[in-house]
């Protein structure tokens, strides 16, 4: 009996105050002794429903709920409330018409709840007229009404015209509408006009009362949707009002100065989120992180990052975005093994942040271990994953696995087809490139500024000025892109690498925006490559007056000077650069090897390695001396001798990579090699094709994203074959008929393409030095059904 009355007691005491409960296992101990001990009453089983409420306990409150012969406003209160915050956001709004039938006055905290219904729905007609019907009973007052309403047309403010998204206009006096129609399914409007600005601020403005929470949902919904000037107006009228901005409010403006740039604004609010103690929230730090890495800061982001106490997924997030963002790479791959090791698990955003890491510095090793953890987490479905994948693996030189992920992927959105077209493209593979954009567009596709890039690098490749050119005047006619400055860069190189420099330069001067110095800086290497200095000093002038310190219009034109024989004025652009304090950037290579990223320099003697390094690099080029491998000097503009030049060459980052990557992996390793600076494609060749004759003698096969015999071939044969058809690709071909087919895969007939290829290049007119005729007596034993016949590849 007394244990009886005691369980009474407690009840009648948690029913006065229902806040006191803590748990949901609390209050389900409270409902247990509520049927025991207490009789039915409609306002103690509304409290219990509320109590339920709190805790999103559905099922209980539905259960009590419908015990109900004429609920109470509480009742219909908590389970609106309960509905929606289980996202049952239909039943809510069923619920709320409903209360409104039996003649219910809602309570003003009942709103809040269903314009949080009308905006998971996507509904704006409805929010409208619930919006209506506030204003009608009078409830319009009500600050948190008013915040529920500026969030509603702070949402609704970033949809688009027809954006997807059907509208139904219904009253909630009407009665019951039918489940499709709420849920926009079947419209009776084709599209909803976007809401105007001056519809939150209007709201704003009648509020009577306004707090923190009113100012920053106006502040962050005009930041949102990039409206950043009226946003940046809204604090400071916050400001005028008294009201101290919050870490909310921090975190909302200093996107702003991001997209800005404005690097001192946002030093002004960090210096704010200091004072008031806001610099060790997270979501603040990760603003902070973001704000100084779009301003080129990185150095201040890691310092913001360094100085957290504590760190959670996002803060780790927005410091590897922020490396991989400012070219800092080897950086951001160390965080994100810190991140792993501090056990924080990776979102589907930390992989597509590291990606284009592991794209930039060729670590597919590392890259093959994302791509199982992606598999094992679950992300393999993800979108945006499966476009960084694809990139990330075209990139690292592997276009097959590239396209068998992108043959995977259920969807194809515009960034996986511009993935792999672009990994077509930079594999020289421009036809298969040019063929999975028509696909893009018939598959309904549309393609953006970044898609044409990638078809006229495409074109680029493959010598295709005719196609190019229809591309670039389909831009704008088809599909509404103006060209921007990334596509007059790929037209300018295009024409260069086709040896139409008067083209090149008339078209650039007839851009409808002012060319930058790298545009121009485009043309200055193609005349370089073709000789033409009259023509790369005009260019070199229009660089100097838009960009004044471009170190590489002045180091090409030193060399120009020097290869034409003009020392004075090679002498005077180097005394020029000195007195101006221009330096060049000092070439550099990475090679991955035991899943650590090694860094070379041209001419670095601090490896540990070095003695065995320099070894080896001696014994290839005896070697290679003895097959008939001279050294060209030519592009070597140093005032020593030839013994000196060819010792300079030597000792490039590339090579002391390559020798590196021989000494430290066993044979028939593939070696991957990343270079820093941008070559010149002639240059790449002789690289790349050097660099796989030296692995053929070590029988190991290398990836330096550089273009293959076949793709040689291709381009010998195609229109542009001036580009390319030098002494420098002639010495390539001759060393590679050395090689031994059964290391490198080379079959037999690969091996008569490259004397193919030196037929076909005399018969365009250039000359072939008479070594690279002196085949192994091998070559003219290959049976006769395996060599291809010369005259008809010729004729």
């Amino acid at each position: 009996m007394t244990s009886n009355s005691t369980a009474k007691t407690l009840v009648k005491t948690f029913l006065r105050t229902p806040h006191s409960l803590k748990t949901k296992f609390q209050a389900k101990q409270l409902l247990a002794q509520f049927l025991k001990t207490q009789p039915y009453s409609p306002s103690s089983t509304s409290i219990l429903i509320s109590v339920y409420s709190n805790f999103n306990l559905l099922h209980p409150s539905l259960f009590l709920f419908n015990s109900l012969n004429s609920p109470p406003l509480l009742a219909w209160k908590s389970i609106i409330k309960c509905y929606a915050n289980s996202g049952h956001f239909l039943n809510s709004l069923t619920c709320f018409v409903q209360m409104r039938s039996f003649g219910i006055y809602p309570d003003p905290n009942m709103f809040p709840f269903v314009l949080k219904a009308c905006v998971f729905l996507k509904n704006l007609r409805l929010g409208e007229s619930i919006h209506g019907c506030i204003i009608r009973l009078g409830l319009d007052f009500d600050l948190f009404t008013g915040n529920a309403l500026l969030n509603m047309y702070a949402k609704f403010q970033s949809l688009q015209p027809n954006g997807g998204h059907k509208v139904f206009a219904f009253n909630v006096f009407d009665g019951m509408p039918k489940c499709d129609e709420l849920c926009g399914t079947s419209a009776q409007e084709k599209g909803a006009s976007i809401i105007q600005l001056d519809r939150m601020t209007k709201v704003l403005e009648m509020m009577p009362k306004r707090d923190v929470v009113s100012w920053n949902t106006v502040i962050a919904g005009n930041a949102q949707n990039g409206m950043y000037e009226e946003a940046l107006r809204m604090v400071r009228e916050m400001g005028n009002a008294n009201m101290k901005p919050d870490s909310f409010t921090l975190s909302s403006v200093l996107p702003i100065f991001a997209e800005y740039v404005d690097v001192i604004k946002g030093k002004e609010i960090h210096g704010y989120a200091i004072r008031h103690w806001f610099d060790s929230d997270c979501y603040i730090a990760s603003s902070l992180i973001d704000m100084y890495a779009n301003c080129a800061r990185i150095e201040d982001s890691c310092s913001v990052f360094n100085l957290l106490s504590k760190r959670d997924d996002i803060s780790w997030n927005s410091i590897i975005a922020a490396c991989v963002q400012n070219g800092v790479f080897d950086e951001g791959l160390k965080l994100f093994r810190q991140m792993l090791t501090a056990e924080v698990k990776p979102r589907d955003v930390t992989f597509s942040s590291i990606m284009p890491a592991c794209a930039y510095l060729t670590t597919l090793h590392l890259g093959k271990q994302l791509h199982g953890y992606i598999i094992r987490g679950g992300f393999n479905d993800n979108m945006i994953i499966a476009s960084s994948l694809v990139d990330m693996y075209a990139k690292c030189g592997n276009i097959k696995a590239a396209r068998w992920i992108f043959n995977q992927m259920e969807h194809h959105d515009m960034v996986s087809w511009t993935a792999i077209i672009m990994g077509y493209a930079l594999h020289g593979h421009a036809h298969d490139a040019l063929l999975l954009f028509k696909q893009m567009e018939m598959d309904g596709v549309k393609p953006n500024h970044v898609s044409y890039i990638a078809v006229f690098t495409a074109c680029s490749h493959a010598g295709l000025t005719e196609e190019a050119w229809r591309y670039f005047n389909s831009m704008s006619r088809n599909h509404g892109i103006k060209p921007g400055l990334e596509h007059y860069a790929a037209m300018a190189d295009l024409l260069g690498r086709a040896g139409k420099l008067e083209e090149a330069y008339e078209f650039i001067g007839s851009m409808h925006i002012a060319p930058t110095g790298s545009i121009w800086s485009t043309l200055l290497s193609a005349c370089r490559v073709h000789k033409n200095l009259e023509l790369a000093e005009k260019v070199a002038n229009e660089i100097f007056k838009v960009d004044p310190e471009n170190v590489g219009a002045y180091v090409l034109m030193s060399n120009m000077y020097a290869a034409a024989r003009r020392w004075k004025d090679a002498a005077k652009m180097r005394i020029f650069m000195k007195k101006k304090g221009i330096r060049k950037e000092p070439a550099c290579s990475w090679i991955e090897v035991k899943n650590r990223v090694h860094t070379f320099i041209s001419g670095d003697k601090s490896h540990p390695l070095y003695d065995r390094i320099f070894e080896v690099l001696k014994d290839l080029l005896e070697r290679i001396e003895r097959e008939g491998y001279i050294p060209d000097t030519n592009e070597d503009f140093h005032d020593v001798d030839e013994e000196q030049k060819k010792y300079m060459i030597f000792s490039h980052s590339e090579r002391l990579a390559l020798a590196f990557g021989i000494i430290s992996t066993p044979a028939g390793t593939t070696i991957r090699i990343t270079k820093n600076i941008r070559m010149g494609s002639v240059h790449a060749e002789i690289i790349g094709n050097r660099l796989k004759l030296k692995m053929m003698l070590r029988s190991k096969a290398i990836v330096a994203r550089w273009p293959t015999m076949q793709q040689l071939a291709q381009m010998a044969d195609s229109p542009n074959v001036t580009y390319w058809a030098d002494n420098h690709l002639l010495n390539c071909l001759a060393y590679c008929r050395y090689a031994d087919h059964h290391v490198w895969g080379f079959s037999e007939v690969q091996m008569w393409h490259s004397l193919q290829l030196l037929f076909l290049i005399q018969t365009k007119g250039f000359f072939v030095p008479e070594r690279c005729w002196n085949f192994p007596e091998k070559m003219y034993d290959f049976p006769s059904d395996l060599a291809p016949s010369i005259p008809n590849l010729v004729g």
